[in-house]
């Protein structure tokens, strides 16, 4: 039977009843010492469902609605004064770190199921196409501030409040990086819904065309980014005559912006983000309008949407599909947190202004979250069009990719969010004045 032909009370009883049930698992799950989002995820998982009427197609359109948000959200939270002194080394390591960690461990991904083929990797005869093994580590390119800080929390007082101004900073700003990186993987291998002229399939040209893509999607996203970060502040100064409407503010911008620039064939991600930015970075004319209270007001929705991700996740997914993908999911995992994390940190220390025992910190709060998991939907559409790949296993490959991607991030959430409060505790790290100096920091 359907949800849809349970009566409304029922529903409404049931979804009450289980968000509610995320309060109470999130909750036990920061007392046991792991990231309140995962504890969601696996309630999700647990209760597992199967009369949820929303198709493949619903639910991509839901985790790219949830996307917006959270990145307009990352860019309020994007305080550029918070860094002073280390926003150069911020910037490398977001957006830096974000390319070498995925095409590491694109590579790895790619170089183990070529050494193990189908036996690892089911949906494949013989190694996993390249592209799909990019796509996949591009998907956990981003890092989640909310779950490295409610992991840290517990030991604000051994934590300097400089690497923790740097781990968030780096999460905003690494959100949008991932997601290029994304594009230009999907640009470059993918086929778009257009055919390519036969005298324009060369691995040359199809290069081209995706950087150039690429590059308007930046540039258009941008310049509307920018530009609705001004609408914004019009808006907030003469229209804004009390601090309850900027949520209604705050959201309009957002949609409309991701609306204009997709329209406009720009990147409507990086346009909210930039506007966010703009927006956390602006002085109003109202003395209490502020980024700290636009964050505010925003904050409770920003909670939603990640819960809503980690949930639906967890309902949607079929549990007897992620035992054929646990051996590469591992895999990828250990790849992920001991090789190409650690690597996108290391390579950038000589313009890092932390010591080697704080980048070892750093290199161990790459704990993945909500944006992984709304990238997979895509991966299962963006997989069987790869160029060159056989149909019907393209398709098999596409749904063990999500299932890949789902395993990876509970064991990083796991293993990380277990250990990392563990390893700040033995690197004895001075918390500093900053934070020494209230014990609300």
């Amino acid at each position: 039977m359907a949800l849809a032909a349970v009566p409304i009370q029922a529903q409404l009883l049931f979804i009450g009843v289980l968000f509610l049930g995320t309060l109470a698992i999130s909750r036990f799950s920061i007392r046991i010492g792991i990231p309140a989002i995962l504890g969601v995820l696996l309630l999700g998982l647990f209760i597992n469902i199967n009369y949820i009427d929303l198709d493949h197609h619903q639910a991509e359109n839901l985790h790219t609605f949830s996307l917006a948000l959270l990145l307009f959200y990352a860019g309020l939270k994007t305080d550029i004064k918070a860094i002073r002194g280390f926003l150069e080394y911020g910037l490398i390591l977001a957006i830096g770190g974000v390319i070498v960690s995925s095409g590491a461990l694109g590579l790895l991904i790619f170089w183990f199921s070529s050494s193990n083929g189908a036996q690892i990797v089911p949906g494949i005869a013989n190694s996993m196409p390249l592209a799909a093994a990019l796509l996949i580590a591009a998907c956990l390119g981003s890092t989640d501030a909310g779950a490295t800080l409610s992991v840290l929390s517990q030991l604000r007082h051994r934590v300097p409040a400089r690497l923790r101004h740097l781990l968030e900073f780096e999460s905003a700003l690494n959100d949008p990086a991932a997601l290029l990186v994304y594009s230009l993987v999907l640009g470059v291998f993918v086929i778009t819904g257009v055919e390519v002229p036969a005298a324009q399939q060369g691995l040359q040209l199809t290069v081209l065309d995706g950087l150039r893509s690429f590059v308007q999607q930046i540039g258009s996203g941008l310049i509307l980014g920018a530009a609705f970060g001004y609408v914004a502040k019009f808006v907030i100064d003469f229209l804004v005559h009390e601090k309850a409407q900027l949520l209604v503010v705050a959201m309009s911008i957002a949609f409309v912006d991701y609306g204009c620039a997709d329209v406009l064939g720009g990147s409507g991600f990086v346009a909210v983000y930039v506007t966010g930015v703009f927006m956390t970075n602006m002085r109003y004319r109202m003395a209490d309008v502020n980024h700290e209270s636009i964050q505010e007001v925003l904050l409770p929705f920003n909670t939603m949407t990640e819960i809503t991700i980690f949930l639906s996740f967890g309902l949607l997914v079929n549990p007897n599909d992620l035992l054929p993908s646990v051996p590469m999911g591992l895999v990828s995992a250990a790849a992920l947190m001991l090789v190409a994390r650690p690597l996108s940190v290391l390579v950038f220390q000589p313009f890092s202004p932390f010591s080697w025992k704080e980048a070892l910190l750093i290199s161990w709060c790459g704990l993945r979250g909500a944006v992984p998991l709304a990238l997979s939907y895509n991966v299962v559409t963006a997989i069987p069009r790869i160029r060159g790949i056989d149909q019907a296993s393209g398709q098999v490959l596409a749904e063990n990719a999500k299932s890949i991607i789902f395993v990876v991030v509970v064991l990083n959430l796991l293993v990380q969010g277990l250990t990392l409060p563990w390893l700040a505790s033995a690197l004895k790290l001075e918390a500093g004045e900053e934070a020494a100096a209230s014990p609300l920091a």
